[in-house]
């Protein structure tokens, strides 16, 4: 029991240290200098906006019940039926927070495709929204016993579908409505700081170990067989932490020699985007598959997310930091490739997660795990894709998305916050709030001016 509650507790710093600072950090480093501050404020505000709703209904919408689901077979559960964790015990809040964590995240990685446009007060509306009518049921249904898993059991062991391509396909469908930032394929949009992109993606390397490796921990009915430690935990533990480390590796490699085919050169950000790549790949599959399942799985996604980041161009789509080419398409990656390469030796295999049919074709099964696989997808895209759609349509028409078309140009920081990244101008503390708003716009406009200049 107690090495439960440690473990839990050190796995959830983890996944929280995940989102600030870790992925602020990277998606920060990665935006222009003008947009720096907006960037990490929006991963902030995800963390402190998303807690609290999921306190109040989201762990009743999600989950329904005192532990891991309620295997009530609903599409949709009572968001009021635990309102506040009213009734849930106190000895279980550890893995509520757990999951809180795991919300949070992912609308934050959300942020990363309508970067450098968006108005703060709509993210944070936004915000409530696509977690209260996306995330939750999305939740529910592969993780808390809903309809969808009830009658399709798929397995994503730690968010690939949950999380990731979740975020990816509302990262895309937002990047289509709020449109293109302005300059698009015009202007040079650097990355200002890729140091902060590399602290970022090795800060969210280490935190995805509480991500991956804490998800074999499920309720209270877990610390039963906790105390005793038993070798399952044992192998679970290892190969989770395992095949998440070997995927990473792979991934990152992957990414370097696509980079290094077609453009010559192999990049720190290159090598920063594919640690997140092969991250993302392995969330669902680290406890489905074996080491050498985990090196295609990583080796994969690193190739396949370092090409697919390249068609925002061809297709007109201002992803801005790469949301859909490396969430999207590597968490698809990672859930597929259970039906190909996952074994039924695997620690989720001996959990008996497995739906009827065993290994994936490579071991000798047949298609139905990766028909199973392949429905856990489509549901997530669907539901996702169709009330992401309806979120953002219903706020560009109301309280709108964008900030002003000069402001955009001028700096989304001096804009939202009053403050810039890297103030040389002899404001106190890089705040711009006492000199007006139109001296923030002047002052954000000649700092923006220089750096970027620099940079391009």
């Amino acid at each position: 029991m107690d090495g439960y509650y440690a473990w839990m507790i050190v796995a959830t710093a983890l996944v929280l240290m995940m989102t600030v600072p870790a992925l602020a950090l990277f998606y920060g480093g990665m935006t222009r200098s003008r947009s720096v501050l907006n960037m990490m404020m929006m991963s902030f505000v995800a963390f402190a906006v998303v807690g609290i709703v999921f306190v109040l209904w989201g762990w009743s919408e999600g989950w329904g019940a005192d532990g891991v689901g309620n295997s009530n077979g609903k599409l949709i559960a009572n968001p009021f039926s635990m309102w506040g964790l009213h009734g849930v015990s106190q000895s279980n809040y550890i893995y509520v927070l757990f999951q809180l964590t795991f919300a949070t995240i992912t609308v934050a990685l959300i942020s990363g495709a309508v970067a450098d446009r968006v108005k703060l007060s709509s993210w944070i509306v936004f915000s409530v929204l696509w977690v209260t009518l996306c995330y939750f049921p999305v939740a529910h249904n592969i993780w808390g016993g809903g309809w969808f898993y009830s009658h399709f059991p798929n397995l994503d062991y730690a968010g690939g579908t949950v999380v990731h391509i979740n975020a990816g396909i509302a990262g895309g469908v937002l990047a289509l409505i709020i449109g293109k930032r302005v300059g698009f394929m015009r202007d040079p949009m650097k990355p200002h700081n890729l140091t902060l992109t590399m602290i970022g993606a090795g800060l969210l390397w280490f935190g995805w170990y509480g991500f991956n490796v804490g998800s074999m921990v499920f309720n209270d009915d877990t610390t039963k067989a906790w105390g005793s430690f038993s070798a399952q935990f044992q192998g679970e533990m290892g190969t989770t932490f395992l095949n998440t480390t070997l995927a990473t590796m792979c991934a990152m490699l992957g990414w370097l020699l696509v980079e290094r085919v077609l453009h010559g050169k192999a990049t720190s950000l290159g090598a920063a985007s594919g640690v997140v790549a092969g991250l993302v790949a392995i969330t669902p599959s680290c406890g489905a598959v074996n080491v050498t399942g985990a090196i295609v799985v990583g080796g994969v996604a690193g190739m396949a997310c370092a090409w697919a980041v390249g068609l925002k161009y061809k297709f007109g789509l201002d992803d801005s930091l790469d949301v859909v080419g490396v969430h999207l398409v590597g968490g698809i990656i990672g859930a597929l490739l259970i039906g190909f390469v996952g074994t039924t030796s695997s620690p989720q295999g001996v959990d008996g997660f497995f739906p009827k049919g065993g290994n994936g074709i490579f071991y000798g099964g047949d298609l139905t795990l990766l028909g199973h696989q392949a429905a856990g997808v489509a549901f997530t895209l669907i539901w996702t894709g169709v009330l992401t759609t309806v979120i953002g349509l219903a706020i560009k028409h109301t309280i709108g998305w964008r900030i002003d078309r000069d402001a955009e140009i001028e700096g989304i920081d001096a804009d939202q916050h009053g403050e810039v990244a890297y103030d040389f101008g002899g404001h106190s503390g890089g705040s711009l709030a006492g000199a007006g708003h139109g001296a923030a716009h002047g002052a954000a406009s000649s700092l923006t001016s220089t750096k970027e200049g620099a940079l391009a």
